[in-house]
């Protein structure tokens, strides 16, 4: 069951957390962590599946704290990757915690992280690995986080789910690396979680220079000055905050209530749903 959480004082802590690991029976980790997150007044999305956890959560330091503590204890994920953020008002409504079949989705067998992965960059070495001419930078989010910023020289696969970025990347293939040597492809998301995916199925596919960006998005606009940074626009996030900039201040955006796609503070109506009522199928 999906549960409310009681009232709680400004600020909230947001942790974006995500670990692949191999759990035997994930199903049996469910009950333990709900209880655990309802006592400690803890709200967000957890995702567990039998090849990790992934999810984003807001409480207090102390719930967190004892939230993020369980899951480290949890087999394989000592390590668990985890970005801190905090929100003036109420992040998510409720608390969910889910199994799943993947905790991202990408919809290729045999594609496991733990097994072969692109090789992580720091936010420190990232603009100098993307303005290479000789690097394809690759945005592997859908196509309504890309509109409102990017990296530059980025590609928009024009994905409107992670599931189409296999057959997008077979389709392009030969247009984005050419014949001959490989260019070093470098591919980023919000969190880091969908490139340990996109990079381990790029290296199954036979691509040998495979870079992702080291906590993705979120940990660049962190710890990147904004006058050395070549992200521009804003971040889109799945919370009630809807866009971050750099140093992670919440953006001007807000969700369609229609869509859930991020509409603009200029935008009277929502651009994606006025298109298709002037468009139907």
């Amino acid at each position: 069951m999906d549960s409310p959480a009681a009232p709680f004082p400004a600020p909230w802590r947001v942790a974006a957390l995500y670990r692949f690991a191999r759990f035997d029976d994930p199903a049996a980790l469910i009950a333990p962590l709900r209880a655990l997150a309802e006592a400690q007044g803890v709200i967000g999305s957890l995702l567990v599946a039998r090849e990790g956890i992934n999810g984003t959560i807001a409480g207090s330091e102390a719930g967190l704290a004892a939230v993020l503590d369980h899951i480290r204890a949890l087999s394989g994920c000592a390590d668990l990757d985890v970005k801190h953020s905090t929100a003036a008002e109420r992040p998510f409504g409720k608390l969910k915690v889910r199994l799943k079949r993947e905790i991202v989705t990408l919809g290729v067998p045999d594609i496991d992280p733990l097994a072969s992965v692109g090789t992580y960059v720091s936010p420190q070495d990232w603009n100098a690995l993307i303005a290479d001419p000789d690097t394809v930078v690759i945005d592997t989010r859908n196509d309504y986080e890309v509109a409102i910023g990017t990296f530059e020289r980025a590609i928009d696969p024009r994905t409107a789910s992670f599931r189409e970025f296999p057959e997008w990347f077979r389709r392009e293939r030969d247009r984005l690396l050419g014949e001959g040597r490989q260019p070093k492809v470098a591919m980023f998301c919000t969190g880091g979680i969908r490139c340990e995916k996109s990079t381990a199925f790029l290296k199954a596919e036979g691509v040998e220079e495979v870079f992702h960006l080291k906590g993705g998005i979120l940990n660049y606009l962190e710890t990147v000055p904004e006058d050395e940074s070549l992200w521009r626009g804003q971040c889109f996030v799945f919370d009630e905050r809807v866009s971050i900039g750099h140093g992670l201040k919440v953006g001007d955006f807000r969700s369609c209530r229609d869509c859930g796609r991020p509409v603009g503070a200029s935008d009277a109506e929502c651009p994606a749903c006025t298109s298709t009522a002037s468009h139907p199928a």
